[in-house]
């Protein structure tokens, strides 16, 4: 269970009041405690270049023969995705539970059968760190992503990327036709409202990108708040030197109920998405996850994230 059974009530009145939504905290959410265990620290910095080398490793593996190989078995786009999209998330799985023997990752789910049998939606979560999309898609094996056009560029990943994921650099047109063809094929579109990992100081805008492309399918959205501790040395902008000082990485999943897009289909398009974009966030923020998340430093309010 969360460790905040016992904080003070000025903590929660402190985290509660939030500032206004353009303005950013000056500290952390998390609270970052000294090391403890220098040799514990520096294992866990060994562990983290591990395993960008490990799932480097594995991903030239993955487009030099393994995709090759099953597009000769099932030339057929829709047939090699599927195939395609379910050996991926086997290797995510492997790749999980090789970060979880080694004791860099512990991670929860409150209801996995469930995540498991998702079909046919959006999937939203908030974003704290560079695993995110990995453990999700190991755990959903009809996982479809919209990805950075960045890294379907010039680059070992781009085949991959390119051959069963979506790329953000679609004209909106394209990418609305891309992204509700997978949904009408039964897979699941992982969406990450702030399009970005989440600041140090709090969560970024939450985009309407989500509640559009889930107006256009005409498809529930399933919430998915990643909750558990500091993900210190995964955020944006942190260095490969970095850890958590305090414990290893504490995934916790929690699958909330859907959102019913047709509830809004009536609405003009542009209300319907800030409408719906409401109820992603309000699903989503922090402050209505407090009770989801452990070692938060009492000194930031916890700036409500706002909605572009």
């Amino acid at each position: 269970m969360p460790r905040t059974a016992n904080l003070p009530q000025h903590f929660w009145r402190t985290l509660l009041n939030s500032a206004p939504q353009n303005e950013q905290a000056a500290v952390p959410v998390f609270d970052v405690p000294k090391i403890k265990n220098p040799l514990w620290y520096a294992y866990h910095i060994f562990l983290k270049y591990f395993s960008f080398f490990l799932f480097g490793f594995g991903s030239v593996l993955l487009s030099i023969i393994a995709i090759p190989v099953m597009k000769l078995f099932w030339p057929k786009k829709e047939a090699f995705q599927k195939k395609a999209h379910a050996f991926v998330s086997f290797l995510f799985k492997f790749f999980v539970t090789v970060l979880r023997v080694t004791g860099g990752v512990k991670m929860s789910v409150n209801d996995i059968r469930k995540l498991r049998s998702l079909k046919g939606g959006v999937l939203v979560a908030n974003h704290p760190s560079l695993l995110d999309v990995v453990f999700l898609i190991s755990m959903i094996s009809n996982a479809d992503a919209i990805v950075n056009s960045k890294l379907a560029g010039k680059n070992i990943l781009h085949f991959i990327i390119n051959n069963l994921y979506i790329s953000n650099s679609l004209e909106y047109e394209a990418l609305i036709e891309r992204c509700s063809d997978t949904i009408k094929n039964g897979n699941v579109l992982i969406i990450f409202p702030e399009g970005t990992r989440t600041k140090t100081t709090g969560q970024n805008p939450y985009k309407k990108g989500a509640a559009r492309i889930a107006l256009a399918a005409g498809c529930p959205i399933y919430p998915v708040f990643i909750g558990g501790n500091d993900k210190r040395g995964l955020r944006k902008g942190d260095s490969m030197l970095m850890y958590n000082t305090a414990s290893i990485y504490d995934y916790r999943f929690y699958l909330k109920e859907p959102i019913l897009a047709d509830e809004f289909k009536n609405e003009p398009g542009p209300a319907a998405a800030k409408h719906l974009t409401q109820k992603i966030h309000d699903a989503l923020c922090y402050e209505n996850n407090l009770s989801f998340l452990y070692g938060l430093n009492p000194l930031n309010p916890l700036v409500k994230s706002s909605i572009k």
